[in-house]
């Protein structure tokens, strides 16, 4: 499964409506990632530039971008960024196959 990291920053109205009615973000948001077919691994709040950062995996980039339209369209977050993830491995096996694959490459002279 791919993995992705997702950030982003609740809008002002989504904090007023956290304030008056507390809920537990990580359930609501794992449970839109499931609907796309993802799953929600890791889900943490933050300070600095965005609000929370979550670590999403999924077969599907295409309902995982649904699943993020519906986010943004519900009006409660903005400045959703999408970033693919890989693990070490998965970088050793491109840094291997990087050796193969420069042998058939020309770079321009």
């Amino acid at each position: 499964m791919a993995q992705y990291i997702i950030t982003g920053s609740y809008t002002p109205a989504a904090m007023k409506g956290m304030i008056a009615h507390p809920s537990d973000r990580q359930t609501a948001t794992g449970a839109l990632i499931a609907a796309a077919g993802g799953r929600l691994e890791s889900y943490f709040l933050t300070t600095g530039e965005t609000d929370f950062i979550m670590r999403v995996t999924s077969d599907d980039i295409v309902r995982m971008l649904a699943a993020l339209m519906v986010a943004g369209a519900s009006g409660a977050v903005t400045g959703l960024k999408t970033v693919q993830c890989f693990t070490s491995a998965e970088f050793l096996e491109a840094q291997k196959a990087a050796g193969t694959i420069t042998l058939t490459y020309a770079a321009p002279t």
